[in-house]
C-alpha cells in the first residue's frame, strides 16, 4: 500500500479521497470540500494496491473489473476517474504514468508492435471491437448507431444525443461540399462505415451513389439490412472489405472514426490509397480521436481490452503522411469537450442499461465498458484528447474560397428536419408495422 500511498498523497489536493484498504486500514487524501461529499473506494484484494499503484492505467482498470477496486455510493467510477484526473492536471501526465526508463521503453514497443495492422490483424481487431452483440450498441448509443463523437452546437445539458449526432452528420456533409440537387451520378466511399447511418445520410441529403467498407460482419449485415429495408439497397451499398481492396474512382470519400485503427505505420499506405481512389476534383474529409500535443503511444489496458491495434494521432503525423501522399489539407478544425458530453450520455446509458449488460455478458464485462467509457471521457474532458476534422483536396480549385458554405450547408441540412426511416433498427421498424 506505501507505493499507493504516495502516489494518492502526490495527486490529491482538491476534495478528499477516502481509501480503505483490504485489512480495513484507512488513508485520508486531500482536503473535504463543504457541500461535496469525500469519495470513498474499498480494496478487497491483498494485492490490489499494489497492481493499482505499479502500472494506475492498466492496474486500476483490471482492479475494478476484477472487483479488487469499489466505488462505494453514491459516487461511482467514472465519478473516481473524473475527480483523480482532475487532480493530476496540476502535474502533468506523469502523475498517472510513473515508470521506470525500461518499463516506457517496453511499453514503447508493445504499443509500435500493437499498430501493425496487416489485413489479417485488422480484420480481427475490427471484428474485436464491433462485432460484439447488435444489442449492446443498442443499449447506449443513439437510434443510428453512431459511434462516434456528437457535436454539441448549444448547452449539452439541454440538447439530446440523438439531435447532437444529427447536427455532427450535417456539419461532417458540409465539408464534403455537395450541391444540393447537383449530385446525380456522384458517387462516395465510405471507409469505416459503421453501422452505415453517414452513408445512408448522404444519399438521403444528395441522392449520391455510396459504398460503404468495413472490417466487422455484423456490422456490414446490419448496414446492408437498412439499405433493403429503406428501399435503397441499389444506390447504397456495404462490403466487408478491406479499404486497401476497393478499386475504382470516387468523388467524395469519408473517413469517420477510421484513422484511430489504421495504426502510424500504415499511414502512408493509407493516404497513397485514398488518393489514387479520389477524383482529381474530389473532396475527402476525416474525422478521428486527436492528440492536442505531440506523437503519443496507446495506453496498455485500452490495446489489451478495447482497441487493440488503435492508435490516436497526433495532428503532425496526419498532415506529414497526407502531404507526402500528393493532399492538400484545405480545412483544420479541433473539436474540444464535444466527446467528453457524448462519452457521458453513452456512460448514463450503459447504467441504464446495466441488467440488460450483464446477462449478454456478465459483471466483468460490465464493469469493463463502465471503465473503457469513464476512461475515455477522461482524457477528453480532463487529458489532452480532441477530435480532428480535416478537408483533404488535390486541386485547391475544387472548392470555395472561403468557409462560409460549410456553414450555409450544415445550417440548411439542420433546417431540412427529416427523420428518416433508416436511422431505426429493421427490426424496429417492422414490430411497429
Amino acid at each position: 500500500m506505501w507505493l499507493l500511498d504516495k502516489f494518492l498523497g502526490n495527486v490529491i489536493r482538491e476534495g478528499q479521497l477516502v481509501v480503505t484498504d483490504h485489512d480495513g486500514k484507512t488513508y485520508e487524501y486531500g482536503n473535504a470540500v463543504e457541500g461535496s461529499p469525500p469519495l470513498h473506494i474499498r480494496l478487497t484484494h491483498p494485492k490490489a494496491a499494489n497492481h493499482i499503484a505499479r502500472y494506475p492505467q492498466m492496474g486500476a482498470g483490471e482492479a475494478f473489473m476484477w472487483g479488487w477496486l469499489v466505488v462505494e455510493e453514491p459516487h461511482d467510477i467514472r465519478d473516481l476517474l473524473l475527480f483523480v484526473t482532475a487532480n493530476s492536471k496540476r502535474i502533468g501526465d506523469s502523475a498517472i504514468q510513473e515508470q521506470g526508463f525500461l518499463k516506457k521503453a517496453a511499453e514503447k514497443v508493445a504499443s509500435a508492435i500493437d499498430g501493425i495492422n496487416l489485413r489479417a490483424s485488422a480484420r480481427k481487431n475490427a471484428e474485436h471491437t464491433y462485432n460484439l452483440t447488435r444489442e449492446l450498441y443498442e443499449r447506449f448509443l443513439d437510434e443510428d448507431r453512431q459511434y462516434t463523437m456528437a457535436y454539441y452546437r448549444e448547452d449539452p445539458e439541454n440538447t439530446s444525443l440523438e439531435k447532437a449526432q444529427m447536427d455532427k452528420k450535417a456539419h461532417l456533409a458540409s465539408k464534403l461540399y455537395l450541391k444540393h440537387g447537383e449530385c446525380e451520378g456522384m458517387r462516395v466511399l465510405d471507409i469505416g462505415c459503421g453501422w452505415g447511418g453517414f452513408g445512408l445520410y448522404l444519399h438521403e441529403m444528395y441522392g449520391v451513389e455510396v459504398l460503404g467498407v468495413a472490417l466487422a460482419p455484423d456490422q456490414i449485415k446490419f448496414c446492408n439490412e437498412r439499405a433493403e429495408a429503406a428501399g435503397v439497397a441499389d444506390k447504397v451499398k456495404f462490403e466487408l472489405l478491406d479499404y486497401r481492396d476497393v478499386t475504382g474512382q470516387f468523388d467524395r470519400i469519408s473517413s469517420v472514426g477510421l484513422l484511430e485503427h489504421v495504426g502510424t505505420i500504415h499511414y502512408p499506405q493509407f493516404f497513397e490509397k485514398t488518393h489514387e481512389l479520389l477524383a482529381n476534383d474530389g473532396v475527402m474529409i476525416s474525422h478521428c480521436c486527436g492528440r492536442a500535443g505531440p506523437p503519443g503511444r496507446t495506453d496498455a489496458w485500452t490495446r489489451k481490452y478495447i482497441f487493440p491495434g488503435g492508435y490516436i494521432p497526433a495532428l503532425s503525423e496526419l498532415v506529414k503522411e497526407s502531404e507526402k501522399a500528393g493532399f492538400q489539407v484545405m480545412d483544420v478544425e479541433a473539436m474540444r469537450f464535444h466527446y467528453s458530453h457524448t462519452l457521458e450520455e453513452w456512460y448514463n446509458r450503459t447504467v441504464m442499461h446495466r441488467e440488460e449488460i450483464t446477462r449478454m455478458y456478465d459483471e466483468v464485462f460490465y464493469r469493463m465498458w463502465l471503465f473503457y467509457l469513464a476512461g475515455a471521457e477522461q482524457s477528453f474532458r480532463n487529458g489532452g484528447m480532441v477530435n480532428w476534422q480535416l478537408q483533404y483536396v488535390k486541386d485547391r480549385a475544387a472548392i470555395p474560397m472561403t468557409r462560409e458554405y460549410m456553414h450555409h450547408e450544415s445550417a440548411r441540412l439542420r433546417d431540412v428536419g427529416t427523420v428518416p426511416t433508416w436511422r431505426f433498427d429493421p427490426a424496429l421498424k417492422e414490430a411497429a408495422e
